[in-house]
């Protein structure tokens, strides 16, 4: 047994509970002016005020003490939606969307999503597993210690599997902790642009069955918007998958409001992703069902559009937690603390909000909660020590990242 005691420390995080944290309990977190954690075997086994820790860490045989030196110490970060497994990146396609090009002419030059699907497919598995590495070790750089990464540039049986192969990978030689999704509702490949309904056959007769027997993908997510997946098409991909035994993630609402969000209300989805045109009719529901709103700011920013209503979600009682969305075409960014800054900057979130929408209401998102998100005894060791005194020094610091040391398991990793 190893033990390990962090001292000095200006300690804030959210206080957890039996359910994600919304409404008026959006921003309760405690902070501990002077202090510390004891971790033992990777497990955290006292934390408070030094003064008590100190108690609890004389009962221990303490193998190693860590002066923190007066700097803040946050949860590891928990971003919930990424497509961060790809294969090459699409910068020559935003010069053209900063240059005033439609995405469909975009996609008749050969760029958007298909662009990154016939990557995947050119490449090998080998390939793919080191671009991915790549991205997903500069997100550990940036404080995530916990990553949700989705399949979805595939939309083959075969190539689904190679991506979910490579997740898995990810997994079992990174320090973090992967959430792996199955998204093969990801677009509708060209030929079938004129019978969509044929590949939801595809999904639920041959795609999703495979997927299940290869045992990797913890969730199934869909793109359910106009010109994508319709409502009905989205539940009965959803269904199947539920039988099947996945949980639900679903893309609702991002341009245009199709009911998404009321559709993951109505299958109690773990989380419902985008929503920048999403109802207030159907929020409610969501709220009433402890539907998460994974909310993708960077993605607005990096598309310039209007912000997802934020604080409407939090006065309505909808969990809210970010995310970066991190993918080669409308969001390249791995960075949590930047997306924390544009919820407290552009989306009038507290810094305590954007704290737990950063940590612990991502990890109910990806049913992690008993594990990360916060640091509370019995919790994995999972914290940041921050350049700063307190989290909001991860807005106020615009433009870097503030985060010194990444730590995993009480051991640091970045």
């Amino acid at each position: 047994m190893t033990a390990t005691l962090f001292r000095n420390a200006r300690i804030t995080t959210p206080i957890g509970g039996d359910a994600p944290l919304a409404g008026s309990d959006q921003g309760r977190v405690a902070t501990y002016e002077k202090g510390a954690l004891l971790c033992e075997n990777g497990l955290i086994a006292a934390i408070g005020d030094e003064k008590d820790v100190l108690i609890k860490a004389e009962e221990m045989d303490v193998d190693m003490e860590v002066d923190c030196e007066g700097t803040c110490m946050i949860p590891g970060f928990v971003d919930p939606h990424t497509h961060i497994c790809f294969a090459k990146r699409r910068e020559s396609e935003f010069s053209m969307r900063l240059a005033g090009t439609p995405y469909l002419e975009i996609l008749k030059a050969g760029g958007g999503i298909l662009s990154s699907v016939r990557s995947v497919h050119e490449a090998t598995e080998d390939d793919l597993f080191e671009t991915t590495l790549d991205n997903v070790l500069s997100a550990l750089n940036f404080g995530t210690t916990t990553l949700e990464i989705k399949s979805g540039y595939g939309l083959t049986t075969e190539s689904e599997l190679k991506m979910l192969s490579v997740i898995g990978r990810i997994a079992r030689e990174t320090p973090l902790d992967i959430a792996p999704t199955f998204m093969g509702a990801h677009a509708v490949p060209t030929e079938y642009k004129g019978n969509p309904d044929k590949f939801v056959d595809i999904m639920v007769e041959e795609m999703l069955p495979a997927v299940k027997e290869q045992g990797i993908a913890k969730y199934c997510d869909v793109f359910c918007e106009e010109g994508v997946f319709t409502v009905d098409q989205s539940r009965r991909i959803l269904e199947k998958a539920r039988e099947l035994g996945f949980l639900l993630r679903i893309h609702a609402d991002e341009v245009h409001d199709t009911g998404g969000a009321g559709l993951a209300a109505e299958l109690g989805t773990v989380s419902a992703e985008h929503l920048l045109a999403a109802n207030e009719k159907n929020l409610r529901s969501m709220a009433v069902n402890s539907v998460i709103a994974d909310v993708l700011p960077a993605t607005a920013y990096s598309l310039k559009k209007p912000y997802a209503p934020v604080r409407k979600m939090i006065d309505l009682g909808v969990p809210v937690a970010l995310a970066t969305d991190c993918n080669p075409g409308s969001c390249f960014t791995e960075s949590i603390p930047f997306v924390f800054g544009l919820g407290v900057m552009n989306m009038d979130m507290t810094v305590e909000e954007a704290l737990v929408a950063t940590t612990l209401n991502p990890a109910w998102s990806l049913g992690l909660q008993n594990r990360v998100g916060s640091l509370e005894v019995g919790k994995q060791a999972d914290f940041l020590l921050l350049d700063g005194e307190s989290p909001a020094i991860l807005a106020y610091h615009a433009g870097v990242s503030p985060v010194v040391e990444v730590y995993k398991k009480g051991v640091q990793v970045a």
